[in-house]
């Protein structure tokens, strides 16, 4: 993510004084509510397995979601770019492309 996006999030909260009521605990529950409205998009669509006439409330859910990561990686102080590829040689590790290509199992399936 662009650090000028990061950084309209963070000043929009410092403009509101809102970072006092930012704890993590608080920024983890509320992104998990954010989390479940982005989930409720999908919920009954049967098989419409992507959405594609809700896109609007997709994108303002998701943007929810990644406003509250931001404000969970800065109340840690976490690079959100090191994180995510930190994670991704984790998962390299764990997904080798020979046993997990074309494979949709969890890796302590993997013989």
């Amino acid at each position: 993510m662009k650090q000028e996006t990061i950084d309209k999030v963070l000043k929009f909260r410092e403009e509101r004084n809102w970072k006092q009521f930012h704890n993590p605990k608080d920024l983890v529950l509320s992104l998990n509510l954010e989390a479940s409205e982005l989930l409720e998009v999908f919920q009954w669509s049967g098989a419409d397995l992507e959405c594609w006439d809700k896109i609007d409330k997709i994108k303002e859910e998701l943007a929810d979601v990644l406003n509250y990561c931001i404000l969970i990686a800065d109340a840690y102080k976490l690079d959100m770019d090191q994180i995510v590829l930190d994670k991704m040689k984790g998962n390299e590790r764990k997904y080798p492309v020979e046993k997990a290509k074309n494979s949709s199992r969890k890796y302590t399936e993997f013989v």
